[in-house]
């Protein structure tokens, strides 16, 4: 209304060029509010994405038991299958003949994978948890007799209608991981929520990195040694129809291949199960890469921190004592007094903040590398990544803020010194 009376206006002159794409910009931006909506355009930090892995105990748990019971009403019929369903998970374990009530006293929970229930019919597919520290001793053996990995970083990367997704929905693919109770694998997985933050940080193109430094800083975030990349292809036939999934085992900074297999689920409905038992059998390849040792966190991933070889070897030089003079010492020198050598007071280690120039991936590992190569400096890690723009790191160092500023300008930095922080370029 308020265009149509302006272009109605005697006054009315035709605008520039300037205004006339101001003015589409505006129109643009108002057309893509209405399409998109505003509740789309927002950060991509923000919305309800994180998973938590809540089965993350070691309680032993027998997937798969499948009954088909009666009863006087449905829930006597339920209570019945899964009563069956406990003395079926425990003779599937190996355990023992035992009562149904010794059994069921050893039962910490029925999980429900699916069940139909009728008036005085149950039919299910259950899993049985049967708690470690009353069942260990009967069916816990074996397991807890393997040896376990070091904490491995788990990426669940999502194929699907042609997109690459992690963290940024809460996906099936993470739901099944997030689901799984890996207290019996030799597998120590770490697996992120990928709430907040996490869905920034770790990424469907995150596998396909390769630098060392880059990997380094998101391996200390989650506190892991290593990672692995279990990935998903939903490939679906036709709408409605079935859906085939390729799955695929791989591990390290690398991305390094490990196996590959296949499944099929009947409808969409069936994609939950299907993935359930993707990850069953993915874990059992991990287990067995581990115990043929090809599953071992990659040395090239420890950075290293200590003093440059070229610097360490003349430091040794310097110190090393002269040669012992071929004539004896005289009775004079023998008794001359000798000075009382003195204890140095210990260097008192700090925490400064160093930023930098990272207009790319080179610029960050250089940066990181130069700053752990300086003598004294005892770690150095990103605090905030500004890809194109400057970035932050914390560096701990055994000594001043002066110091560390001349180990960097040696090494060819020009260096700002501030309250507790150093600038550096080149």
């Amino acid at each position: 209304m308020a265009v149509a009376t302006f272009l109605s206006s005697p006054r009315f002159r035709r605008p520039g060029p300037a205004a006339t794409l101001l003015g589409g910009l505006g129109i643009a931006l108002a057309a893509a509010l209405l399409l998109v909506g505003p509740d789309r355009l927002i950060a991509q930090i923000e919305g309800d994405r994180g998973i938590i892995p809540v089965a993350s105990t070691s309680d032993i748990e027998i997937t798969g038991i499948e009954v088909n019971t009666t009863g006087d009403n449905a829930e006597d019929a339920r209570l019945n299958g899964w009563q069956e369903a406990a003395r079926k998970a425990w003779a599937k374990a190996g355990g023992p003949a035992m009562a149904d009530g010794q059994i069921q006293s050893m039962v910490g929970a029925v999980v429900i994978e699916r069940e139909q229930i009728g008036p005085r019919r149950y039919v299910a597919t259950l899993s049985v948890v049967f708690d470690r520290a009353r069942a260990g001793q009967y069916i816990g053996g074996k397991v807890g007799g393997r040896a376990h990995s070091a904490p491995l970083l788990v990426i669940p990367v999502l194929y699907s209608g042609g997109t690459a997704q992690v963290y940024e929905i809460k996906g099936a693919w993470q739901r099944a991981w997030a689901e799984y109770r890996a207290g019996t694998s030799p597998i120590d997985y770490v697996r992120p929520s990928g709430g907040a933050g996490d869905s920034l940080l770790i990424t469907a193109g995150q596998p396909g990195r390769r630098s060392r430094a880059w990997w380094r800083n998101i391996l200390d975030q989650f506190g892991a040694a290593d990672v692995i990349m279990p990935e998903a292809r939903l490939e679906r036939q036709w709408p409605g129809g079935p859906v085939r999934g390729v799955f695929t085992a791989r591990y390290g900074p690398d991305n390094t291949f490990l196996e590959s297999f296949t499944l099929t689920a009947n409808d969409e409905a069936g994609v939950a199960k299907m993935l359930g038992e993707a990850v069953v059998r993915i874990d059992a390849i991990y287990a067995r890469a581990l115990a043929e040792g090809r599953l071992k966190p990659d040395t090239t991933l420890n950075v290293r921190t200590g003093l440059d070889p070229g610097l360490a070897a003349l430091i040794a030089a310097g110190q090393a004592p002269e040669a012992a003079p071929s004539a004896a010492p005289t009775a004079a020198a023998s008794a001359a007094p000798t000075a009382t050598p003195t204890v140095a007071a210990p260097v008192e280690t700090r925490t400064f903040t160093v930023q930098f120039a990272s207009p790319d991936a080179g610029a960050v590992d250089a940066a990181l590398g130069a700053v752990r190569g300086s003598p004294g400096v005892k770690g150095a890690s990103t605090t905030s990544l500004a890809m194109g723009g400057t970035s932050v790191m914390r560096v701990t160092y055994e000594g001043d803020i002066g110091t560390l500023a001349d180990a960097l300008r040696a090494r060819g930095y020009r260096v700002t010194v501030g309250a507790n922080a150093l600038s550096i370029r080149r």
